[in-house]
Parts: C-alpha cells; structure tokens; sequence
C-alpha cells in the first residue's frame, strides 16, 4: 500500500511533533543507503508475523554519513527539540524491513528524507493534533484533500505522572493520496491502530502506576499550587515515549507493527478492472440486496409500531407472538439469504456427475436448465443443499429459486429448487409430470455401494441416488446447445475444475446476450413469428429444446435491463427514429 504510517506527539514545549514514520520504497534505496551492510554492523534477523515473511535490519552508516544525513534532512533543528520530541538517537540510521514477496523495502525513521513528504507528513501531524480531533479528543477521524493526501488520524493519551492532567496527546495517522482505498480500509485500519494503542497505553500505565506508589504527584502538586506549574517540575516537562512506557525496543516494535499494516492494509483490498456494463447476475444481486434492505427496514418500521400500540402480555404470550413470524417465512427465505454449508457434500458438477453417473446427470441438468422444478427428498439436509448449490450455477441468478428443505411440497411457481423430507408425500400429478424430475436419496446397501471419484469423501458412499421423472429424457435427444457444450466441458479431464467454472460463466453470459436479444425482438418490438424464427436461426437456437429455454432464461432477465428498454422504447427520440 502506497501510504505512509506515522506516530505524533503534541509536545507541551514545541506543539505537533512527528515521533516515528514508516513509509514504502518500491525503488532501489539511495546510494550508501545499505550497500554497506556487514554482520558485525547491523543485526539481521528473520521475523513472521500474520503470515508475513520479512528480513528486518538497521541501516548501517559510519559516523560521517549521519551526521551528513541529519544536516540534510528537512526535520527540525536539535535546538528545536527535546526528549519528547524525539524517537531515534541523533545518527540512528533507523529501520529497513525486506520484503521477500514483492521486494518492497519497508523504511522508518523520524521523518520523512523527502522534502515533499515531510511537508505533507507535518502538516497531517499538526491537524490531528489540532483542528481535526473528533469528540472527547480521543479516538479515530478522517481529513484531507487532493493536495496534501488522505489522513486517517487516530487520537490517544497516555499515561504520564509528570505531565499536565497526568497525561500526553499522542496520534497514529495512516496518510495515502487515494481516498476510496483510504475510506474502504477504515475498519481494518481501525481495529489494527486501536490494537497498538492498547499495547502502549498499557505499558504506560503500568508506569504510571508504579511512579503514584512510589511518590504520589498529586498531592506533591497540591502542596505547591501557586507555584508555577512548569517551573516546580524541575526541567521534566520532557520525557520521552520509551520511558513513559519502560521499553527500549519500543521504536523496532513500532517499526514492526507498522511495516506489517501496511503490508497487510495493502493485500487484503485488491482492484479488478470491469470492461463493459455489469452483467444481469450482478444487476439481479444488486436488485435482491436492495428488496431485501427495503424489507428489512418496513419490518423494523412495523416492529416498533407493534410495539407502541400492543398491549401489555401475559408471561410466556410473548415469546409465542414472536416465533410466528420466522416460521412462516422460512419456506421461502432461501430464495434471497439461504447461505449454503461452509463444508460441500457435492464439490462441483463433475463430482456430482461421477457420483450420480452421467445418464442421471444429464436427465437432472437438463430439467434444470428447462427451468423445471427439481425435487430432491432426503433425510441429510446438508446434502440437499449442497446438491442445490452446485446445480444452481448452471442458471442465470434471476433464474433460481430455492427452498432449501421443506416439511411439505411446495409448488413448482413458489420454487424450482425444492428440497423435502424422505416422509413427505408428493402429489400424483407431479411424480407423473413431464415439468418435475424427482431424486431420492436411499440408504445404499453394502451390496449395492457404488463407486464414486476421487474426489469424493466417502460421505456419499453410503447413500443411492434414483432420478426418476414424468418425461425422461432419451439417450439420443440432441438437447440444449448449451447442455452439450457443459458435459463436453465435464468430461474434459485436461480443464481443471476452476477452468470449468470459467467456462460456465462464460456459456451463461453468451446465452444471456441472446436471451435479450430475442426479448426485446420479441416482448419490446413486438416483431412477428417468422421473423422470430429467422432471428432463432440465426442465433443458433432454433431447436425446441433452445426455444425453452430462450424463454425460461428471459425470466431471470433483470428489472433494470427492462426497465431500460422499455423507456427508450415510450421517448420521442425512439420513436421518431421508427418513423
């Protein structure tokens, strides 16, 4: 991550004051910057934190090169600087950590060696210290502008016997120029800075602790209330951070921890560049999420009405009122929420293939995609619901709807995916139905277990899978296009399962493509059969088992690409074009 990380004092003689700043280098470091390194000059150890391999270091320089360096460094002057003010020792070279992964160099010293960089450093230095400070002078905020960068800026005290108010204002800021990634690392940053705060602060008030037992300043200060406070303290107004908090690694701690947030702070957000509009599965998503935050919030609205205006109860009346509402909803809270098992039964559609055998499998993929219902009866629900996870993929997401497992058979417009218990009764029109196929799942005798894959974890060894359905499908039916492009895909031992899935992305969305073409042909233009039929031919999906799903698919066609069409359609600009 391209940002800086620095720790800020508001000294009591001086004001804002940078203490200690870690910044990335991705270019080679200045000549005489490392290229002097030996064994017996600076300590080279191996350091793992969170996963994160990293070769950490002090620069090494002779005496001559750091007195060079601190006359031309753009920090302040000795005189204008006491114990508080400073973090590293005058010709302390700092700190350098290697990255090995991405040769990143890691730096942290003082200030900043870049003029421009230590302008924009103290100037975020001085307003979190100053003007930016959020309620109560402790804890996070967020400032900034295109010129001088992006701050996130968190405010903390800490524990001092000799200070004014028996404490010190410190900040940690995090400075980076780009803002969205700035904004969208807020609660990570937040939790790691506040994690480091806790540490110091707790050092320091051991500290403290044990300088009030030793000589309490309190009433030593009572007992001299007219003297002046600055005057009576003897010349230690200044102390500095290691000796508030008794640590003297605590700068190579400081540059650790700093080094690692900003490693991790830049892996855990990655950008992804979108060519095009989104595709209706993202439209769709987008269009779920909101319904279902309108709903949320119209049932927290009626919640508190109820409340207002609800009498009081009897014991025990109330917890029965409210376990109505969640019971009757969850037939149908898999079509949005359902999240499935974090372990699969089924791993992907070629495991389920192997385990079902590819006779079964076609007849069950090819209802799927001819948006008939599929029905799966069996005692292990996360079975049924990783069997629903990995056929759903084959479908648009508009195109899925899901009850996960049900005490009662539900009918084939609530849902296509419908998951039952082995006692439930289907009715006879449905077992006997061309729009339905039904998969029992048995408990397979030791004669009769099948062979599955290797990819199976004999979790499915034990149980028989029967298809069975009203209308089944023949052996030499040509089928959808798009059915015999995915078992070719399947059966296909060179396409690894991520290639397959790739694969399948890509078949949905040149299926998509024609699915609006014909829709707005067809629902939109209102154009005639025949040229219907000349626009299928040329689409390639004149066969009848194509024309279905053409239709079925157009149902999970989202209401902002409808939307879309319909309005330029009714504009006077379109219309005028037709004229």
């Amino acid at each position: 991550m391209n940002a800086i990380v620095a720790l800020c004092h508001f000294c009591e003689l001086h004001g804002p004051r940078t203490l200690f700043c870690t910044e990335v280098l991705h270019a080679p470091l200045p000549q005489g910057a490392g290229n002097e390194d030996s064994p017996g000059q600076g300590e080279q150890a191996e350091e793992e934190e969170g996963g994160i391999q990293m070769s950490s270091r002090m620069r090494a320089h002779s005496p001559a090169e750091g007195a060079s360096v601190e006359s031309s460094s753009p920090g302040p002057k000795k005189s204008d600087m006491c114990e508080g003010c400073r973090s590293l020792a005058a010709g302390h070279p700092g700190y350098i950590s290697h990255d090995k992964e991405t040769s990143i160099k890691y730096v942290s010293h003082q200030h900043p060696s870049h003029p421009q960089l230590f302008s924009i450093v103290r100037q975020a230095c001085v307003r979190s210290l100053s003007c930016e400070v959020c309620p109560g002078r402790e804890g996070p905020i967020f400032f900034g502008d295109e010129q001088h960068g992006f701050v996130f800026s968190h405010t903390f005290f800490i524990k001092d016997s000799l200070a004014r108010g028996f404490q010190r204002w410190y900040s940690i800021i995090t400075i980076m120029m780009d803002r969205i990634y700035l904004i969208n690392s807020w609660p990570f940053l937040l939790g790691k800075v506040r994690g480091i705060i806790d540490e110091l602060q707790g050092k320091a008030l051991k500290v403290f602790e044990a300088e009030q037992f030793g000589c309490p300043q309190r009433a030593q200060r009572m007992n001299t209330a007219f003297t002046p406070f600055l005057h009576q303290r003897n010349g230690n107004a200044a102390r500095s951070l290691t000796s508030l908090t008794s640590d003297d690694n605590l700068w190579a701690c400081l540059h650790t921890s700093f080094a690692w947030l900003l490693k991790a702070c830049g892996s855990r957000l990655t950008e992804k560049l979108l060519e095009g509009a989104p595709t209706e599965d993202t439209l769709v998503q987008m269009e779920k999420l909101a319904d279902l935050e309108e709903e949320s919030e119209s049932w927290d609205n009626s919640e508190a009405e109820e409340e207002e205006k609800a009498p009081v109860l009897p014991e025990g009346t109330e917890g029965r009122e409210l376990t109505q509402g969640p019971a009757e909803s969850s037939s149908l809270s898999g079509c949005g929420s359902w999240q499935p098992r974090k372990l699969p039964v089924f791993k992907s559609l070629r495991h389920m293939r192997q385990v079902l055998g590819a006779p079964s499998f076609r007849m069950l993929a090819w209802h799927v995609l001819m948006g008939n219902q599929v029905i799966w009866k069996s005692g292990d629900v996360d079975l049924v619901q990783s069997a629903f996870e990995v056929l759903r993929t084959m479908l648009p997401v508009g195109c899925v709807r899901i009850i996960p497992y049900s005490s009662q058979y539900e009918e084939a417009y609530r849902c296509n995916f419908l998951g039952l218990s082995p006692h439930v009764q289907i009715p006879p029109h449905v077992l006997s139905s061309e729009f339905a196929v039904i998969v029992e799942v048995h408990a397979a005798a030791r004669s009769t277990l099948h062979p599955v894959g290797c990819e199976d974890d004999q979790s499915l060894s034990k149980y028989e899978f029967v298809v069975t359905s009203g209308s089944p499908v023949a052996a030499d039916r040509v089928g959808p296009t798009i059915l015999n492009k995915i078992e070719a895909a399947l059966t296909n031992q060179n396409l690894s399962v991520d290639v397959v899935d790739q694969c399948l992305v890509c078949l949905k969305e040149e299926w998509m493509n024609k699915v609006k073409v014909l829709f707005k042909f067809t629902k939109v233009d209102s154009r005639p059969k025949e040229d219907t039929q000349k626009l299928l031919s040329i689409l390639g999906a004149s066969e009848e088992d194509n024309v279905k799903l053409l239709k079925f698919w157009m149902t999970g066609l989202s209401k902002t690409y409808k939307s879309h069409l319909m309005s330029t359609v009714r504009s006077p600009t379109a219309s005028e074009s037709r004229n």
